[in-house]
């Protein structure tokens, strides 16, 4: 799970804080711009599926996520194995419960070659992505973008949108296995509490990895 969540991570942050180019403008391409202008802060519940290639469950799981700025996210994980990932800027904390261990590493070391990196430069998007409108499904839009580069992690990235802004995302890999997020009691640009986005390792922790320096 925690190799996912990291590029999950990644792509949410780009994602949704910057704006797309103003061409080519489809239904889900349109409602993603509406949505990701003027975008300050998002806080939803959300619960993820990973779908096998023969259409079989291999996991669930749900929790709530909070973003605010384009690099400082929380995603926690709740119910029997519960996990709390912290992008704060300068390091990516994963806190495992009941491993009572926590990993850290620098965000650069994981979003050098990244979806973060190539969404937050907007001009990259069409350069490092095909992208692709696929119409309508169960009330959203889909936009769908495909890596022009044949060593990305992923095959393709499925964003489901309709007016009230992100509603779906899902990444499929090379070996056909699917992971869908489903959002839900979505906010926008809402007062977000700031130690949200700060980690201090739990007392009696197992701490793995090297953190960068705060400035």
């Amino acid at each position: 799970m925690k190799s996912f969540c990291i590029s999950f991570l990644a792509v949410v942050l780009g994602l949704l804080t910057s704006p797309l180019p103003a061409n080519e403008h489809g239904p889900a391409r349109t409602e993603l711009e509406r949505f990701a202008e003027g975008l300050e802060t998002f806080q939803a519940e959300f619960t993820q599926t990973v779908i096998a290639q023969d259409g079989s469950i291999q996991d669930q799981s749900g929790g709530n996520v909070w973003l605010q700025s384009r690099d400082t996210l929380r995603w926690v994980y709740v119910g029997d194995f519960p996990e709390t990932i912290v992008a704060d800027g300068k390091n990516i904390w994963i806190y495992d419960e009941s491993l009572q261990q926590v990993t850290v590493k620098p965000q650069s070391s994981e979003s050098s070659d990244s979806p973060l990196m190539i969404l937050a430069d907007v001009k990259r998007l069409d350069e490092q992505f095909n992208v692709a409108e696929l119409g309508a499904f169960e009330d959203v839009q889909i936009l769908e973008l495909k890596s022009r580069q044949e060593a990305s992690e992923f095959e393709r990235i499925l964003l489901g949108l309709d007016a009230g802004g992100i509603r779906m995302m899902a990444m499929e890999d090379a070996f056909g296995q699917r992971t869908e997020i489903r959002f839900a009691g979505a906010h926008k640009n809402t007062g977000l509490d700031a130690g949200l986005f700060v980690f201090t390792p739990p007392e009696g922790a197992d701490v793995v990895g090297v953190a960068a320096l705060q400035e």
